[in-house]
């Protein structure tokens, strides 16, 4: 780094105290925030929590964090104590996840227009508190976010995580006001949900024979022969969508086709091109097998399955994949052949095209609209489908001129599996190099668009695939603190980025996200004392 550039970012991060002051840390910023003169001691004693016109889960969501810190709230009403007011009250311009927020020596009060609105408000207090302390500043806060899908991915389709981890996954994003959860449940190498009318895909699709071992890349290549695999039953993934919406996540389940099927194939050979036999991939890629376009079969199976997942996930989305998918076995296809020529198709792009239609349609029967990754677009968009731009942005870009909604998850910003530091110590990843700078600079919107296709664009999502990631420890530190950033790109104001801010608030941060036992990078810790000290060896 120059010394000149240094010396800037110094200048900035000892001058900036309007907003992120020493004992105000808030992970996204707030729109607006103002202090004034004092504080307020949790520890002494609260009255009884206030709630009007909002359920009560929310009262004792606050209460078991007041717990935490040792304050004990009232059950009296009258009790003498600081009150604690949690209200439903119509406020203008914040819409249903938007809240104010004021601490004073009159007590504590969130309003909000809707529930999710006041759970935002109840992380912004926690985040108020200090980590080994009980005094709140004096604050008037007015806070909503500037997007509407706010999401993180989680891969369990290379590698499986146990339903503790995945809830606690979910905790963390609550905490940084994410509300997407995208699950990421079939894969070449593994089918993770259970379908109670295809058995064989819990008994055997579920499994692989064996694991590679080392990178990709490497030759020879290792494997360690070990039998690896397991799903999630649908009494569990039941569980998991209550725990999400009791945080205000939505679950977005991805069930991919027609490409990375080997895992299904390995079950039901018959859906294949080829008819099989097929095995559960045991290393990473992208495989010629692929669900058959020409057989109706594929067609009666995939909505079978789709009917259960409908019937599990209550969320608005479900994501179809279409990424990734090789033509080579269609091109080899007698019925895929006779499908093109059936159906007056061009080539097997729009034999594609074909298939992510077809299934949007049966999906929007239900009552439901699909999102693919952002080769969905090739061969003709489907009407109704939200795309996913992973490829860079240009996929976004083309959808929302089309007048489709997207959104936002390029890989140079906004893949967590991805390296995020250049030290030889760090753990094997699938490569590139996304810092937490870099994430936090992404912008969503891209210039490319005019204000009313921006419009189209409903936010920003990073991804976590866990082919070289098998513990809920390594899932940990690639997500965090990268997570924190993209949290702040899609929740705060583009007009008050300031990523020497960021850095300031996320000192303390990091202490919180030690508390809440997260295994979180530790590569902030050197840039920030760079930062306060140009003379420390980087």
């Amino acid at each position: 780094m120059q010394k000149s550039i240094v010396l800037f970012f110094l200048a900035v991060f000892t001058a900036v105290s309007a907003v992120a002051q020493s004992d105000i840390n808030i992970i996204p910023r707030p729109v607006k925030l103002t202090t004034s003169k004092g504080s307020l001691d949790l520890s002494k004693r609260a009255a009884a929590i206030e709630l009007t016109g909002a359920d009560a889960s929310l009262s004792v969501f606050l209460d078991k964090f007041l717990k935490s810190k040792d304050v004990e709230a009232g059950r009296d009403p009258k009790a003498k104590g600081y009150p604690v007011k949690l209200s439903i009250a119509r406020l203008d311009d914040l819409g249903d996840e938007g809240y104010t927020l004021s601490v004073s020596k009159k007590g504590i009060a969130i309003q909000a227009n809707a529930e999710a609105g006041l759970f935002y408000g109840i992380q912004t207090l926690i985040q108020l508190t200090p980590v080994n302390g009980t005094k709140i500043p004096f604050v008037e806060i007015t806070d909503y976010p500037r997007f509407a899908y706010r999401g993180l991915h989680l891969d369990v389709g290379r590698h499986m995580f146990p339903v503790e981890f995945i809830k606690k996954y979910i905790d963390l994003m609550a905490k940084h006001k994410f509300n997407r959860f995208h699950w990421h449940l079939t894969e070449d190498q593994g089918w993770r949900i259970e379908i109670k009318n295809y058995p064989q895909l819990q008994t055997r699709a579920a499994y692989r024979n064996e694991t590679l071992i080392g990178h990709a890349g490497e030759n020879p290549e290792r494997f360690d022969g070990k039998r690896y695999g397991g799903y999630y039953t649908q009494d569990e993934v039941k569980d998991v969508i209550a725990y999400a919406a009791a945080r205000y996540v939505t679950i977005v389940p991805e069930i991919e086709m027609p490409g990375h099927a080997l895992a299904a194939l390995s079950a039901y050979p018959e859906l294949g091109c080829a008819g099989g036999p097929y095995d559960a991939a045991t290393k990473w890629g992208v495989f010629d097998p692929v669900f058959c376009a020409g057989k109706e079969e594929t067609f009666i199976f995939l909505e079978s399955v789709l009917d259960e997942v409908i019937a599990l996930f209550p969320g608005k989305y479900i994501h179809i994949g279409g990424d990734e998918c090789p033509k080579t076995s269609w091109k080899a296809c007698a019925n895929c052949q006779k499908r093109i020529k059936a159906e007056s198709l061009k080539d097997e792009h729009e034999l594609q095209s074909y298939f992510i239609n077809r299934i949007e349609k049966y999906v929007n029967s239900k009552g439901r609209q699909i999102i693919g990754w952002d080769e969905i677009l090739e061969g003709g968009l489907a009407p109704n489908a939200t795309v996913m731009s992973w490829r860079g942005e240009e996929g976004g870009i083309a959808a929302a001129k089309q007048k489709h909604t997207v959104i936002m998850t390029p890989g140079n910003w906004c893949y967590f599996d991805h390296y995020q530091d250049t030290s030889k110590t760090e753990p094997l990843a699938i490569g590139g190099l996304t810092p937490v700078r870099e994430v936090y600079a992404y912008e969503p919107l891209p210039p490319q668009l005019t204000a009313d296709e921006s419009k189209y664009i409903l936010g920003a999502q990073a991804n976590l695939w866990t082919e070289y990631i098998g513990t809920p420890e390594h899932a940990e530190y690639m997500a965090y603190p990268r997570a924190c950033a993209l949290a702040e790109v899609v929740w705060s104001p583009k007009e008050g980025k300031d990523y020497i801010n960021f850095l300031q608030r996320m000192e303390p941060h990091l202490q919180r996200l030690k508390k809440w036992n997260v295994n979180c990078a530790q590569h902030l810790v050197k840039e920030i004392e760079y930062l306060k000290n140009p003379q420390t060896k980087k």
